[in-house]
């Protein structure tokens, strides 16, 4: 039998927002099942990372004139709540799920343990990331390359909203904007395109991870994202 190959899918809190409410129930079991759909095909291992801006945004915090470190950890405790909404959603569909968080809260989900994290892939569950690094002033972005690195998972799947791949110019904004097809991660550093944050992008260049960015919104674009499929931008 064929080593599965272990992935991170990297999904946008908004992406779970919908018709005015912060966690729109039926965006949710709607990526679930796209997530399922990739998982039922046996040759995956998934870790799934979510970020928290459609609950808590840290320009909120700015106008509010919040300490930066208290605002992070309420961005963390936001990326813990839309965890657990997924892996709801995903068990609800029948597939066994643990959420995993870097904050301490054994109430609600497990403590981020590295050999716990990869014991419950090599045994078929996904396995979804909450709570950042745990720690203030990193990203989500780099929370999954940091993640992939430890967990061995050699690509990142960035499900962008909307947004088909990494374009040299806002592609809503300019009717001439290119996008591309394949980048390294050195041209991301270089040119400073906005895929993901530079520590996040330098971490992946570091341990030689690859990111597929593509349009979640298109049904089976996980899927296809995860076979290798031509549907966006691959940086290697």
């Amino acid at each position: 039998m064929a080593e599965k190959k272990r992935l991170i899918i990297k999904l946008s809190g908004e992406a779970l927002s919908g018709e005015g409410k912060s966690i729109d129930p039926l965006r949710v079991k709607n990526i679930a099942e796209e997530i399922k759909h990739a998982h039922d095909l046996g040759r995956f291992e998934i870790g799934v990372i979510l970020g928290g801006g459609n609950i808590w945004r840290g320009k909120t915090a700015s106008e509010m004139g919040m300490e930066r470190s208290s605002a992070d950890y309420m961005g963390m405790i936001a990326t813990i709540i839309n965890a657990l909404a997924v892996q709801n959603a995903l068990e609800a569909l029948g597939v066994e799920t643990r959420t995993m968080t870097s904050l301490n809260i054994p109430q609600v989900a497990e403590p981020y343990i590295r050999r716990k994290a990869i014991s419950n892939l090599e045994k078929g569950m996904i396995v979804v990331f909450g709570g950042g690094t745990g720690n203030p002033y990193f990203s989500t972005d780099t929370t999954s390359a940091l993640r992939a690195a430890e967990i061995g998972a050699k690509t990142i799947l960035m499900a962008k909203n909307g947004t088909d791949g990494v374009y040299d110019k806002d592609p809503r904004e300019h009717d001439d904007a290119k996008k591309y097809e394949t980048l390294t991660h050195h041209d991301v550093l270089e040119n400073r395109l906005e895929v993901m944050d530079s520590t996040a992008a330098a971490l992946c260049k570091d341990n030689n991870i690859d990111i597929i960015v593509f349009d979640m919104n298109i049904k089976g674009n996980i899927r296809r994202a995860a076979l290798g499929e031509n549907i966006g931008t691959v940086i290697k």
